[in-house]
């Protein structure tokens, strides 16, 4: 089982979008019981919470449910438990080096990485913005999630 943990600052707009998303995509390419998939914060603001309505919303206008999602702090275990560990913004990706364990260090990661065609480093937090956001955030997770997937295919599942 491949694990993915993305993050972001509050764990209510960007990560669970990136969960929700790449879920989404695992679960076209019928590899739901080969990769595990989680999202966190970095801050413990909207512990419990669910995600935000507008990042909700407008993953619903794609067919992408994800109002069971509740946000929730990374953990020091999370460094063991995941092979990837996937950073929204750079600030976010220096506080997740801050805590990371010794020899762990590997399984970080910029989630925009496996999106080097879009010449973008960090997806934007669209919390203070309007809709438009909402919609740019998706659009960055979903060419994103599709290189992951071919990454994890590639390196892990043989396909």
């Amino acid at each position: 089982m491949v694990k993915v943990l993305f993050v972001c600052m509050g764990n209510i707009c960007r990560s669970p979008t990136a969960e929700g998303v790449f879920h989404h995509l695992v679960q076209q390419a019928n590899l739901q019981d080969k990769i595990d998939i989680d999202s966190a914060g970095t801050h413990a603001y909207h512990i419990g919470e669910p995600p935000d309505l507008r990042s909700q919303q407008a993953a619903m206008q794609r067919g992408i449910d994800m109002s069971h999602l509740r946000a929730r702090r990374v953990a020091k275990d999370d460094f063991e438990k995941f092979d990837y560990i996937l950073a929204m913004d750079r600030n976010n990706y220096a506080i997740l080096q801050q805590v990371c364990p010794k020899g762990k260090e590997h399984k970080l990661s910029m989630f925009l990485d496996f999106a080097p065609d879009l010449n973008v480093k960090e997806v934007p937090d669209p919390y203070y913005g309007g809709s438009k956001g909402f919609e740019h955030v998706l659009d960055l997770v979903e060419a994103a999630s599709r290189g992951l997937l071919d990454d994890i295919r590639q390196q892990h599942l043989n396909a």
